[in-house]
């Protein structure tokens, strides 16, 4: 008896285990600037991607590094 619940909590901890959220780093933004980032060629990066990061994002709508007429 005392296998069958050693085994049992062997197979619920693994169950536990694989549906358990994958914890991820936030690596930080993927440029340091939006000059960085419009040498890289990187302009109105939208919130979602990976290069998209607030401070980039003066006027807060949701597009860092906005491409502006020159």
């Amino acid at each position: 008896m005392n296998r069958n619940l050693v085994a049992l909590a062997a197979v619920a901890a693994g169950i536990g285990l694989g549906l358990a959220p994958m914890a991820s780093a936030d690596p930080g933004p993927v440029y340091a600037n939006c000059t960085e980032a419009r040498e890289a060629g990187d302009t109105d990066i939208m919130v979602g991607s990976e290069a998209y990061w607030e401070d980039g994002d003066r006027d807060g709508d949701g597009i860092a590094c906005e491409s502006y007429a020159g």
